[in-house]
This record gives structure tokens, sequence and C-alpha cells, in this order.
């Protein structure tokens, strides 16, 4: 048995980070809700790196900074319908960086704001890379080139 998570696994720990950060948020820790929101995204964004066979050393998704990079390097760069998504996922993590080490308390706001951007997110990379059904070239006929999860 491999220690590896799968893309699923992922997506299932992003969900999960997803859901603890709106159950924080309606108890109002807010920077609780802001770290949890950022670590969902995180995980949706190994996720979709994973999903996509990007030639990514994985220790260098380990990191914020590296998976980031990669992120906006493999994933959005080559789905347009992303674009925004890689600058959504830095700047959540210069907040959950305030929330955790920098500021008291961010408001109530600005945390709802991170938690709903965390579940757009989520929902986003998971249609494109779990919920999407590849077109078949024929009803019986199989594909020489695997579709795309993207």
């Amino acid at each position: 048995m491999s220690n590896q998570l799968t893309a699923e696994d992922m997506m299932v720990k992003a969900e999960t980070a997803c859901s603890s950060a709106r159950l924080l948020l309606d108890h109002g820790d807010t920077n609780g809700a802001i770290n949890r929101a950022y670590y969902a995204m995180f995980d949706a964004a190994r996720s979709a790196l994973l999903r996509s066979g990007a030639p990514v050393d994985p220790n260098i998704i380990r990191t914020h900074n590296g998976l980031i990079g990669a992120f906006g390097q493999y994933v959005v760069k080559n789905n347009p319908e992303l674009s925004t998504m890689g600058r959504t996922l830095n700047d959540t993590q210069e907040s959950r960086i305030m929330a955790d080490y920098k500021r008291p308390a961010l408001n109530r706001a600005v945390a709802e704001d991170i938690v709903e951007l965390a579940e757009t997110f989520i929902a986003t990379i998971k249609a494109l890379q779990f919920d999407r059904q590849p077109e078949l070239p024929g009803r019986d006929s199989p594909s020489d080139s695997s579709p795309s999860p993207f």
C-alpha cells in the first residue's frame, strides 16, 4: 500500500477543510476559518496538479510557494477558465499568514469572502477534474489519446 495521496484523496481533504472553514466561521473563529479555507484551496490545487500529470517534483508541491507556482504553470496556464484561480490561491495564502501570525483577528466580512472563494475554488477544480465526462470520438470506437482531466 502506497503512502502517496491520490488526486481523489486530496480532493476529499480539500472538501473536509472547506467544511471545517464554514463551521469555524459560523462559530465566530474568523482566523481559523481563513486558515482552513486556504488549506482547502491548497489541497484542491494539489489534487489538480496530481490529476494533470504535470512533471512536478512531489517535494515542490508540499511547499506553499512551490505549489502556487506549479499550479499557475501547469494548471492555470493550460485552462483559460481558471485565469483568476492562481491569484486567488496566492491572495488567500497571504490572508492565511496574516490570520495565523500577524493580526489578532481578521474581520468577519473578510473571512466570509475567503470561505466563499474556497468553496468556489474547490467546486471549480472538482467540476473540471472529476465531473467532466470525456467526449468520445464515436459511440463504440476507442480514442487513440486519453482525454485530458482538465
